[in-house]
Order: C-alpha cells, then structure tokens, then sequence
C-alpha cells in the first residue's frame, strides 16, 4: 500500500497542476505575461446592472489614476499587454470620460439573478492551444489584442481574425477556445454570471469535432 501511495501521490499533483486546473480556479495573473492558461485579473461585485442591452466596454488611459478618475461602480482597471484598461459594464452607447475608446462587445445575453459577478481573464495562447473543456454559468465574451479565435461548441464553429476580434456566447454550452493563425493570440475575457453560481466548471459530457482543428490547420 505504502508502494502504492508513492506511484499514486505524484500522479495526482500532476494531475492539479495542469492547465485545466488552472482554468477551472482562474489562477491569480503575475506580472509576468507568459504562455499558458487563462489567469485572473479581477474579480468584481456588479452593484446592479444597467438596463438591457448590457455591453462590456473597452478603454485605455495613459496612466492607472486616470482610468480610476473614469471608472463607474461598474468599472475596474487593469493593467496588461502593456496598456492601462478600463473594463465597464454598462449599457449600449456609454462612454468614460476621457481615455481612447477600444471596443464595445455585446449584447451580452444575461439572465435575470439576484446579484452579479464580472470575471476578467488574461491569456497568452500559441497558435493551435487550447483552453480545456468547460461551462460557465452566465455568458462570456472574449476580445483579442492580437492573434485570431476560434470558439467551438455543440452548435458549430466561430471565429475572429486580426487585433480586436471579439465573440460572445450565451452561459451553459460546453466550448472549446482556440487560438489559430499565424502568431501568439494576446486576449481577455469577461465571464458575467450569477454570484451564487460558479463562473467556470470543467466538463468531459461533450467532445467537439475538431472544427477550430481544421481552422488552424487552414494554409
């Protein structure tokens, strides 16, 4: 038994330190921004959200203490792929005072809960990486800095090219993220969801097809 444990006790540390696990509790983002699985920027306590359509809204400043000046209840800042942002949610049309102005991504299909939660990742994908396996349980919305998407799930295949590509899907399909093309997909993702609810839960009852396979090994 003794001989047992020892086989056995490496194995399953191996197992958690895996890129899955890491998706699945969102480690926390260092300083270093390096390949690998998704990491957590912020975790933010929504004080309520705006009146549909909820959008998330993208904004850099030239310092941290302008972007704070500029942010909302609604709002954090973060700094990343050597830049200073300013992540809201807010509704359709809203702008920060001051800052340029990225992108708006949504309509963000949210459904009604008591209390809400904004989840920030950051991740530097390799073309053909993925991300494991997984379900969140409100929708999430990915934008890429550089590189291009493919998002799978059980109903078919979408994709982003170039810097600014940006998808939403809806809470609940299981999916696959990959990044394809030619150079390192740079991005952050925003999972909205119910604060009594887990964002993210790894998943094994769905295997895709392989259609963001196929899209990678395009010429």
């Amino acid at each position: 038994m003794i001989r047992l444990l020892r086989v056995l006790t490496p194995l399953c540390l191996s197992l958690f330190a895996t890129p899955a696990f890491a998706q699945a509790t969102a480690r926390t983002c260092g300083a270093e921004e390096s390949v690998g699985p998704a990491c957590l920027l912020v975790h933010q306590m929504l004080p309520a959200l705006p009146a549909k359509p909820v959008y998330w809204h993208l904004d850099t400043f030239p310092t941290r203490e302008a972007a704070s000046k500029a942010a909302t209840a609604n709002g954090t800042v973060v700094e990343a792929f050597g830049a200073v942002w300013l992540f809201t949610i807010e509704g359709e049309g809203w702008r920060p005072k001051g800052g340029t102005h990225v992108a708006d991504i949504g309509p963000l299909p949210v459904e009604p809960a008591p209390s809400f939660a904004a989840e920030y990742l950051r991740s530097v994908f390799t073309p053909g990486m993925t991300a494991p396996l997984h379900v969140h349980s409100g929708p999430e919305a990915f934008f890429a800095v550089s590189g291009d998407t493919c998002l799978e799930t059980p109903e078919g295949a979408r994709t982003g090219k170039g810097p600014g590509n940006n998808l939403v899907i809806q809470g609940g399909p299981p999916m696959l993220l990959m990044a394809i093309g030619k150079e390192p997909r740079k991005g952050f993702a925003l999972i909205l969801h119910d604060m009594a609810k887990p964002p993210t839960t790894l998943t094994q009852a769905w295997q895709p097809k392989g259609l963001c396979a196929a899209e990678a090994a395009r010429p």
